[in-house]
């Protein structure tokens, strides 16, 4: 009567909650694939997010051109999208789950090129934006990344 004799489904994990409840932070419409961990359902709450954010803060420089963002809840948190070349010349797909301000939700546009921090020890597709650097040091990193001879 009360849902008790109910089965529940035991291999449902959150991803897939997420993907029903918000396809459009699925991996398939992120297109970063099955690898990917997901988005968490708020990184303030879950331990695992705050760890990764601490190790983010610490980590490579690279450079990211946005593809698109996606709203997550009304208090400006975004999910960006963006294609990352590291100074390496890897590419992957990252995504960055951030809270930005009315004015830089408002500047976001794809094709953008913004500096970003990820793990090359972790190969997970999170990534943070490197707020900490100045137009200047941007500038100078996108010309050493763009600027390496391609083989």
């Amino acid at each position: 009567m009360f849902g008790f004799g109910k089965k529940r489904e035991s291999n449902t994990r959150l991803d897939d909650v997420m993907a029903r409840v918000r396809p459009d932070l699925s991996r398939d419409s992120l297109g970063v694939g099955s690898a990917f961990p997901g988005i968490a359902p708020n990184p303030l709450l879950s331990g695992e997010a705050r760890r990764r954010n601490e190790e983010l803060k610490a980590g490579s420089l690279a450079i990211g051109t946005v593809v698109d963002w996606r709203e997550v809840n009304r208090e400006q948190r975004m999910v960006v999208m963006l294609d990352v070349t590291t100074p390496d010349g890897d590419q992957f797909r990252g995504i960055a789950d951030e809270v930005l301000t009315i004015t830089q939700i408002a500047r976001l546009a794809a094709g953008q090129v913004l500096a970003v921090r990820y793990r090359p020890a972790v190969q997970d597709h999170f990534v943070a934006l490197a707020r900490d650097l100045d137009e200047a040091a941007v500038q100078a990193l996108a010309e050493r990344i763009t600027g390496r001879p391609r083989g």
